[in-house]
């Protein structure tokens, strides 16, 4: 009897994630490891140590591979992203090279490293936004004859290349959601700068690869919005939600426009301290895709809403809102959904519920619905795991329980210690100041400490 496959975890690496792509891909061509492996003359033993991220796979055994299984290149064009990682992974080894003098100058990675700290100040400019929501309320509803045009190259972008430029987005949102933008934002601008502009800078092979392209454009400067949000760098965030707001303009798609003005820049202007600014993104938003959007984004828009209701002390209208995004989401149907919107289920609409009651003032209502967003969140979205886990302790806090509080914090900290996001970090220190009016309590005394081992950047 053959062993059981090992089961593959994509999210937790680019080696991981084409692991479990090629193994993918390998079952869809109804191939054993060892039939793959005689077709390509390279072992079964390989084959399965790649499937399993134990080996980094050569050029050679992945040209060898895609033309086996005739996948169009869709490993090939996977590689580069995991020589980046084979040479992230040497990089301890230079270092040590450097301790040693073997390497002498090490001011390009001061000048990196200068700039780096130039762009986190580069702070959020919510005059900008207005002109932004406006343009895109009125902006037209169908395309210019010159873009249609110039779809018309036999040698342009073909939908293999969009496909596999889709699967290596969803990669990096799996990777970023595990362990947060400090060690992912490096890898997704490359692959922006490299292989998203060589496509952007070609003509499709229709009209309708070149809308796809754009949306998936979007896409992928949306993920960088965010994690530059994660990363602290709030005004660089603000310019490149814009630029993925203007890509959806040329794209004609309107629904996912919507959503980036409300659910990323109305929540960057939220987490800014701009809850007006929020609000008129929001509204805005859901005013331009009245006619379009679907259940479950339109419950995403009136979240964002509500959230920045709650914010200004609206409760009234905090809590219409709230309740349209429940009655709509429970409409939603997955299948008749954008792919980007499947994420919004109940349970992380109750996380959105509970940032609501939180900035109410009821911490029983934030505890009751953030139990309900904790209990189906994945294991393997880290970040989110431990804001909520945070913000869980910092109700607790609240209400007087401090034992609980305490314990649950130290729950946040072993979740925020796993990833590299400046959001957890911040969580932590909001939960730290939560706590402060009880700092004689011994249980309040050795959570400090407890943070100062475990995660020392964010100690008060």
């Amino acid at each position: 009897m053959g062993q059981t496959p090992r089961a593959l975890e994509p999210s937790l690496s680019e080696r991981h994630f084409f692991g479990a792509e090629l193994r993918r891909l390998r079952e869809q061509a109804n191939l054993s490891q060892a039939r793959l492996g005689a077709m390509i003359r390279f072992s079964a033993d390989l084959v399965r140590r790649v499937e399993t991220a134990d080996r980094f796979p050569s050029r050679e055994f992945v040209e060898s591979c895609d033309k086996a299984m005739a996948t169009g290149g869709a490993l090939l064009r996977l590689l580069p992203l995991l020589e980046q990682r084979r040479t992230s992974e040497s990089r301890p080894a230079v270092a040590s090279l450097i301790s040693h003098g073997a390497v002498s100058s090490v001011r390009p990675a001061r000048e990196s490293m200068a700039l780096a700290e130039m762009v986190m100040h580069v702070p959020l400019q919510p005059g900008v936004l207005d002109r932004a929501a406006l343009d895109w309320l009125n902006s037209p509803a169908t395309r210019s004859s010159s873009t249609a045009a110039g779809c018309s190259s036999p040698d342009g972008v073909t939908e293999e290349e969009l496909f596999s430029a889709e699967t290596v987005l969803a990669m990096f949102r799996q990777l970023d959601h595990t362990h947060g933008a400090g060690q992912v934002h490096a890898q997704v601008q490359r692959y922006v700068e490299g292989e998203l502009n060589r496509l952007l800078g070609n003509s499709p092979v229709s009209e309708t690869v070149d809308r796809r392209l754009r949306t998936l454009a979007a896409g992928f400067f949306e993920l960088c919005g965010y994690q530059a949000v994660d990363t602290g760098a709030h005004g660089l965030a603000q310019r490149r939600y814009l630029r993925a707001l203007r890509l959806t303009q040329a794209a004609d798609d309107r629904l996912y426009g919507s959503y980036l003005l409300a659910v990323n820049i109305g929540h960057l202007a939220l987490h800014c301290g701009y809850p007006e600014p929020a609000l008129r993104m929001a509204l805005t938003a859901v005013r331009g895709s009245e006619t379009l959007a679907t259940p479950a984004v339109s419950a995403a828009l009136h979240a964002v809403v509500a959230r920045a209701h709650a914010r200004l002390g609206h409760e009234r209208d905090c809590l219409t809102h709230l309740d349209i995004a429940e009655r709509q989401l429970g409409h939603s149907r997955p299948d008749d959904e954008p792919a980007w919107i499947h994420y919004l289920t109940p349970a992380y609409l109750a996380d959105e519920i509970a940032h609501c009651f939180h900035d109410l003032g009821r911490p029983r209502q934030t505890q009751r619905h953030l139990s309900d967003a904790l209990a189906a969140l994945s294991p393997t979205h880290v970040r989110r795991r431990a804001i909520d886990t945070a913000l869980l302790a910092s109700s607790l806090a609240a209400a007087g329980q401090i034992d609980e509080a305490c314990a649950t914090a130290r729950k946040a900290v072993d979740h925020a210690a796993r990833t590299s996001s400046r959001r957890c970090l911040q969580r932590i220190v909001e939960v730290q100041a939560d706590l402060e009016p009880y700092r004689c309590e011994p249980e309040v005394r050795e959570f400090d400490e407890y943070v100062r081992h475990q995660l020392p950047l964010a100690t008060l």
